[in-house]
């Protein structure tokens, strides 16, 4: 089996691995960069915007994969994506509509709701949904998937085979979320004879963690709900669903009404058909807030059906202003918010709960809730690994060859770990045996 990382051996973000045998071609992830070539910019999605294929590639954006892409004759025998964060399956739309894309039922809905709202669509996947545990032969390999604990939901760790050769690909992963459990488990239980582990290194090169793990997150919102006198702002991804259950337990420990919006609330909606311990717009402390952008949105994919639900809960920005001191609001920063904080009398003194990576914060922002009075408080814990669990996890597979992806800090691996390969973006390897 031969291993090409098209990008990610350098970088965070826009990963996209090639693995090929004599017969038969995977590619595993298929994500738009997070950094532009520069690397100290964030890319500019609208570099995707009225783009062929051919154009695409020729800026380097798209993965040199042939085969790949609609337009091309399919020579690839599967896509494989790990879980539903853009910088792991934002290129999805341009891949050849023939090619099976294997993936788990939360990716699927969770990509499906991202297209309702956001311009950026994937459209209609030829999907095949993965399972926990379960095998699938796909040409000459086969693949069994592992659910992960990360910040994005169902997310999965996958083990290839090929050529009598054992890949372990770790994806995105934690050992501190919600979901730990599954990381004890690989822990202690890992799979055996690992020929190469690819494992993220997304962590190396930032400090300690102020909040150690999702319990942390939970006691430090309930915190700020208990000793504040205004209304507070939950600043959090609706689809980091352990974050949205951590303020959610918080609220209801401290008898504080989560508003959300609709987004969130279609979200819980879609995952709750299959899980049944996700909060939902009807469960006590929830109240919802519709905006017309999320109406609209959600009327144009044809759920009309589910605003005359959700209304059930809807409350309103004068019942919001009213009861303020007992209302935890997620919110971003975007133009909804100075639209709620213009109906906040006073607002002086209400607090952010920013709950995301700081690298987000504009300086723009942080002005602005300086001059209106708002206190920012930093309530947030990772969605990857710390290098206390990578040695961890390392050391339980305990591979032939630790190839390092998704860190900007390569180097450190081979400070860190044993048998470590540092390749290049675009440098064909053969696998050992």
């Amino acid at each position: 089996m031969q291993l090409l990382i098209h990008r990610g051996t350098k970088e965070i973000g826009g990963t996209c691995v090639e693995l090929t045998t004599n017969k038969s071609r995977i590619i595993v992830d298929l994500g738009i960069p997070l950094v532009s070539d520069r690397k100290d910019q964030p890319f500019d999605s609208k570099v995707l915007e009225g783009k062929s294929v051919k154009q695409l590639l020729n800026l380097g954006v798209l993965p040199a994969v042939t085969g790949l892409y609609a337009g091309d004759d399919p020579g690839v025998d599967a896509v494989y994506i790990s879980h539903s964060h853009l910088d792991h399956y934002g290129l999805l739309r341009y891949v050849h509509p023939d090619i099976p894309i294997f993936l788990s039922e939360g990716a699927r809905e969770l990509i499906g709701v991202s297209d309702t709202f956001t311009p950026h669509r994937t459209g209609k996947l030829n999907a095949r949904i993965v399972g926990n545990g379960k095998k699938i032969k796909v040409a000459g390999f086969e693949i069994t998937a592992f659910l992960v604990d990360h910040s994005a939901f169902d997310a999965l760790a996958l083990l290839i085979e090929a050529d009598g050769s054992r890949v372990f690909y770790s994806g995105d992963f934690r050992g501190h979320g919600r979901k730990s459990a599954l990381f004890r488990m690989m822990v202690d239980a890992p799979p055996k004879n690992i020929d190469c582990l690819l494992m993220e290194g997304s962590m190396l090169g930032r400090g300690e963690q102020t909040y150690k793990d999702e319990i942390a997150v939970e006691k430090g919102i309930k915190e700020v709900l208990d000793s504040k006198s205004n209304i507070a702002f939950l600043f959090a991804s609706s689809q980091n669903i352990d974050r949205l259950v951590s303020a959610y337990k918080a609220c209801r420990k401290t008898g504080t009404t989560f508003v959300i919006d609709l987004y969130t609330a279609f979200i819980l909606h879609r995952l709750g058909a299959s899980t049944k311990s996700l909060p939902q717009f009807n469960w006590p402390n929830v109240r919802v807030k519709f905006f017309k952008f999320h109406a609209d949105k959600i009327a144009e994919a044809g759920h009309e059906k589910l605003l005359y639900l959700f209304n059930q809960q809807k409350i309103e920005l004068e019942e919001i202003n009213r009861t303020k001191e007992k209302v935890l609001m997620i919110l971003r920063d975007n133009s909804l918010f100075p639209r709620v904080v213009g109906h906040i009398h006073p607002i002086k003194g209400a607090q952010i709960i920013y709950s995301m990576w700081d690298g987000y914060l504009t300086d723009k922002f942080q002005g602005y809730c300086r001059e209106k009075g708002i206190e920012l408080k930093h309530i947030h814990t990772s969605g990857h690994a710390i290098p206390k669990d990578l040695k961890a996890f390392a050391k339980s597979l305990n591979p032939k060859v630790l190839v390092p992806i998704h860190t900007f800090h390569s180097e450190q691996y081979e400070e860190m770990f044993d048998n470590v390969k540092v390749l290049e973006d675009g440098e064909l390897w053969e696998v050992p045996v």
